[in-house]
């Protein structure tokens, strides 16, 4: 019996002059990328999780990027499908600690030396992510100051209103409630402001009449839940491989994820719960 030839059915067997699925992704270069500095077994996984991660946040960006322009544009439709799409990527993420859970202390302790003081601390896409749903702080730019190009992108996202800055917006213009100018602070964390829960309160106690709002303000919650799943797995998976050690970046490794934690992006979307 004869194998089974796809050229038979007329799929195309000869790519010397056409494009290959591995020319359209750029496999060769994305392949060929983890360098692994040890000899140990379990450094292929730490590069590859974090690797994949970096792709996954790569879209992110570019969704959240697209989703604020529609909703500056009063463009609700197209928004609510990326914003929905980010906290999938975040759930994918989350999978990702799963993986990365199977390797124990002693396994990454066998190249942890070789990490040198690189962390994921200092991934300047996480850092804008942060910065586009609104958790601002320029002291966190520091560390990019040897990567002009990167700082520059983080100067600029400084410089454009976050999501949550968007969503405002359009809250003010729906409910007629005027916020105080702190309230879009460009370079600090967005703090919990009474007069934009009170906006965000008559949006919940009449869903119908602020529907495009109201299913904005659940998007929103469903991405942040999403992300605070993946920052409680981070520390989870951390702790078990690492304890209480201090992280190869110089922070206090355990301690300061916990804080992290602490972090609400869109507090007054959790507020509301509280006051309807």
């Amino acid at each position: 019996m004869t194998g089974y030839n796809p050229a038979d059915e007329g799929a195309q067997m000869s790519f010397a002059k056409d494009m290959s699925y591995t020319d359209y992704l750029s496999l060769d270069p994305i392949l060929g990328a983890q360098n692994c500095k040890s000899d140990a077994h379990d450094e292929m996984l730490f590069i590859i999780q974090h690797q994949t991660s970096e792709l996954w946040m790569r879209l992110c960006l570019h969704e959240l990027s697209s989703a604020r322009t529609h909703l500056a544009a009063g463009d609700f439709a197209p928004a609510m499908k990326m914003l929905t799409r980010v906290a999938r990527i975040f759930e994918q993420l989350n999978s990702a600690w799963d993986v990365l859970r199977t390797m124990t202390p002693s396994e990454y302790s066998d190249f942890r030396d070789d990490l040198g003081a690189s962390s994921g601390f200092q991934s300047h896409q996480y850092r804008l992510i942060e910065f586009i749903l609104g958790n601002r702080n320029r002291a966190m730019m520091k560390v990019h100051e040897h990567r002009p190009e990167l700082h520059q992108m983080l100067t600029q996202e400084l410089g454009t209103k976050s999501l949550y800055h968007v969503a405002l917006d359009l809250l003010a213009e729906a409910t007629g409630q005027r916020f105080d100018p702190q309230t879009y602070a460009m370079d600090t964390p967005h703090a919990a402001d009474d007069a934009v829960m009170q906006a965000w309160v008559r949006v919940y106690q009449d869903p119908r009449a602020h529907w495009q709002l109201y299913e904005l303000a659940e998007k929103l919650v469903d991405l942040e839940d999403y992300f605070r799943r993946w920052r409680f797995n981070h520390v989870t998976t951390v702790e078990r491989i690492i304890g209480f050690k201090r992280g190869t970046g110089g922070t206090s490794g355990v301690k300061y994820l916990r804080r992290m934690l602490e972090v609400e992006l869109f507090p007054e979307l959790w507020n509301v719960r509280g006051a309807l």
